[in-house]
């Protein structure tokens, strides 16, 4: 993301592109310079609300040894998102004709062109400038999504600290009542 290495989720299942206001701060620290601010907007995901901070133009470019291609996108980005990547959603995937999901092998094709394709990466669980950043996300799983967990008190705390570590990995897997 202009010129920034940056993690990037493709969900066919998320109707615009967003990301976190955390995670955007730790790969883009100028990032108020360059918002719009937006009102009136309400947004929800699969579990919860999310609350717009603003929008970011910016660049993505997926690379190719045969050529990479530059897509540029408007960016939700969200105020209480935990996420540690950029959410890339079916809006663009739409435009740019991107096909991910009639391959056996691991790659996608960018406007319908099958003789240039992009392999998925195996990325690192952490992308090292962001991984600074895991106790603020984790601090706020924690106060937000186990505020009503109960977590037995005679656990020694470090295992309570790799129970929350599991929980906190695998967080997507749970929801709220109201859910």
């Amino acid at each position: 993301m202009n010129d920034t290495e940056s993690k990037v989720n493709v969900d066919t299942g998320a109707v615009c592109t967003c990301v976190s206001k955390d995670y955007l701060q730790a790969i883009l620290p100028v990032l108020k310079n360059h918002l719009l601010q937006i009102e009136g907007i309400q947004f929800s995901s699969a579990s919860n609300n999310m609350y717009p901070f603003g929008i970011l133009d910016t660049n993505l470019v997926f690379t190719n040894p045969e050529g990479s291609v530059r897509i540029k996108t408007e960016n939700f980005v969200m105020d209480n998102s935990i996420s540690q990547h950029i959410i890339f959603g079916n809006y663009y995937l739409n435009i740019y004709g991107i096909d991910i999901n009639s391959h056996k092998d691991r790659y996608f094709t960018i406007g319908g062109n099958k003789r240039q394709k992009f392999a998925f990466s195996n990325m690192p669980k952490q992308i090292s400038m962001v991984s600074s950043k895991k106790d603020t996300y984790e601090e706020g799983f924690v106060a937000n999504r186990l505020v009503e967990a109960q977590i037995n008190p005679p656990l020694a705390p470090k295992m309570r600290n790799e129970l929350i570590d599991v929980l906190y990995t695998y967080n997507n897997a749970f929801a709220s009542d109201n859910e």
